[in-house]
């Protein structure tokens, strides 16, 4: 099953390599993680004292390890905008902000697209990307005092929320479920990129201004960002059944936290409609 995230899309592949290659399968006596081609060897010696052990392989990983990923990239983003807010002065608050936009999509890109789970490059992202966050919120709330606040506590309600209905199975990732997400994921995308380029022309579409328009069209990203928290749920929840290896649960916190980052700019934006002129 497919999902509209990039990133925790390429779970169910390598899911696929590392079965193929013969890991993380379950052995016999309940012994997880031994390579397919080692089982004769754990049939012919029981465990015991003085038989041969099959080589040990990668760990799995579970759904603690990507809780605790996502908790540390998390503390880490929030530390950089902190640190960025702090730091950097007013007046290069936008060169700083469009700095770590272009950086923070070129890592993602490279961690969306590459085969292989890398923590260093997790990492960096989050840094730069609590740069990005740290300098849209500085800016925001030298306009509106207090909505950075309101936008990070309603970010994490819509997110618990979301954990809640998944494990309650009221919202469940079905096949049309993921097929229709991704449809209107890919539309959403399109129209936003298309917006910002007439935007760079001076062109108004009405979808940023405040407008009831502008109002609509941030209410219905909100309402996808939230539900595509099912779909990364599902995902992480497959890769722990189907064994992947440890090294993943980066990758899997890394596609829970570019979820949370948009949907946390889609609702500081709407809020900001809200707060009227100071």
């Amino acid at each position: 099953m497919k999902t509209s995230n990039p990133v925790l899309a390429r779970l169910g592949q390598a899911a696929e390599r590392e079965r193929a290659a013969g890991y993380a399968q379950p052995g016999p006596y309940g012994q997880p993680g031994y390579p397919q081609q080692y089982a004769p060897y754990q049939q012919q010696y029981p465990t015991g004292v003085g038989y041969p052990a099959a080589p040990p392989t990668v760990t799995p990983m579970t759904l603690d390890d990507v809780v605790v990923k996502t908790v540390m990239l998390l503390g880490i983003l929030g530390a950089s905008a902190a640190a960025a807010w702090v730091l950097v002065p007013d007046a290069l608050v936008g060169v700083a902000w469009i700095g770590a936009a272009v950086v923070g999509l070129v890592l993602g890109l490279i961690i969306s697209f590459s085969r292989m789970a890398n923590p260093a490059l997790v990492v960096a992202y989050s840094i730069v990307e609590g740069v990005f966050v740290g300098m849209v919120s500085k800016a925001f709330n030298s306009l509106y005092d207090g909505i950075v606040l309101q936008a990070v506590t309603a970010t994490f309600g819509v997110f618990f929320l979301m954990a809640v209905l998944y494990k309650a199975r009221v919202i469940r990732a079905t096949p049309k479920f993921v097929k229709g997400m991704i449809a209107v994921m890919a539309g959403l995308f399109a129209v936003m990129l298309i917006n910002l380029v007439l935007a760079l022309f001076g062109v108004n579409t009405g979808l940023r201004d405040g407008s009831p328009l502008a109002i609509g069209f941030s209410l219905v990203c909100i309402v996808v960002a939230s539900l595509s928290f099912v779909l990364s749920f599902h995902e992480v929840e497959e890769g722990v059944r189907m064994g992947l290896p440890q090294r993943y649960s980066w990758t899997a916190a890394f596609g829970i936290l570019v979820s949370l980052v948009w949907l946390y700019l889609e609702i500081l934006r709407l809020l900001s409609y809200f707060q009227g002129d100071d």
